[in-house]
């Protein structure tokens, strides 16, 4: 089960780098990795011409039982919205515009095979 689990995050760990270098290719600044609160956590969160992106990265390898997109669920989507309200308000200064990315990357020994980004796949009223 630790093999499992090593290699499951050397996973995640790849898809969460290829996505970060694909923001900043894009022009955004990272603001923080694997934030999290009591309640949530968010891959990365970055900006961009005033706008912050909570980017959910779902990393999979080749032929998955269960695609990216599908691991979005509605409690997901509730943890991402906890711990985003609560970066907004602990360390934003002022009212700033916002929005919720997903990233789907699919991984084959251990490199990115594609990279599929979803700007404001969801909101928070969902």
């Amino acid at each position: 089960m630790q093999n499992y689990q090593k290699n499951t995050r050397k996973t995640g760990n790849i898809g969460e780098q290829a996505t970060a270098d694909f923001l900043v290719r894009n022009g955004y600044k990272i603001l923080a990795r694997n934030y999290t609160v009591r309640g949530g956590e968010i891959d990365i969160i970055a900006s961009k011409e005033g706008t912050i992106a909570f980017v959910e990265v779902k990393t999979r390898k080749q032929d998955p039982l269960e695609e990216g997109e599908q691991a979005i669920t509605a409690a997901k989507k509730k943890h991402l919205i906890i711990a985003a309200e609560r970066y907004v308000n602990e360390v934003v200064d002022d009212c700033v515009n916002y929005r919720f990315d997903v990233a789907v990357v699919t991984v084959s020994d251990n490199a990115v095979k594609h990279l599929k980004y979803y700007v404001n796949a969801f909101d928070s009223s969902n």
